[in-house]
């Protein structure tokens, strides 16, 4: 199986770093093929401009109907977007990893979506969910929260689970683009842990991805 890590995190000492490497070595012992998208890494912008584009329609500018303009062009888009793009269109299955930021994620990763998952390369006009352009693809993901696990309950200060959360990005996102989404694995407390709970969670996250395929846990399938 090709698969593609987009990994939002800027400290490779962190514990979302952590989930990165396990996932990477784990998959590849598996035998999976293994390619990282290391967004603060490479600089990616999370800010969809003008210049994403390597020409644009004429009309008045519309950031995602230039989109598909440049989808039809033969992937007309700057040069850090179509790599991307490509990296996505190989992949079988695409893992994010990330923190979880202000009950989402980073702006890099943000951005990633904007730019990356753009009309006619992930959805179209009546391309989306069951008919979205990336239908047969599989993607879930990894995150980490620094709060206590207590937080994330409907009774819980945040009033809401984890899975409640990222409902926006599982379903308003990835199922949106025909994705068949895993349920995510979810890490809270990390900053309240000890090294032995951190461990924990990485053998767990280990079990996992081990199983994907064999007793995967859906959320969203098509």
């Amino acid at each position: 199986m090709n698969i593609l890590i987009v990994y939002a995190h800027h400290e490779p000492s962190s514990f979302v770093a952590a989930m990165k490497n396990t996932a990477i070595e784990i998959l590849s012992r598996e035998g999976h093929s293994v390619v990282v998208s290391d967004l603060y890494g490479q600089g990616f912008s999370a800010v969809a401009q003008k210049w994403d584009f390597v020409t644009t329609s004429g009309n008045h500018f519309n950031y995602m109907f230039e989109q598909k303009h440049a989808a039809k062009l033969d992937l007309a888009f700057s040069p850090d977007i179509l790599s991307e793009i490509q990296k996505l269109q190989t992949a079988d299955l695409v893992l994010f990893v990330s923190p979880i930021w202000w009950f989402s994620v980073p702006a890099i990763l943000k951005g990633w979506f904007d730019r990356v998952l753009a009309m006619g390369v992930a959805w179209d006009g009546g391309k989306i969910y069951e008919k979205g352009l990336l239908r047969g693809k599989q993607a879930m993901l990894i995150v980490a929260g620094g709060g206590p696990t207590e937080y994330y309950q409907e009774s819980g200060r945040h009033k809401a689970t984890a899975v409640q959360i990222l409902h926006p990005i599982n379903h308003g996102t990835l199922a949106f683009c025909g994705f068949d989404v895993h349920d995510p694995f979810v890490a809270l407390n990390v900053l309240g842990l000890s090294d032995q709970g951190r461990l924990k969670l990485l053998t767990d996250l280990q079990y996992r991805l081990q199983h994907m395929l064999d007793s995967p846990n859906w959320l969203i399938r098509y």
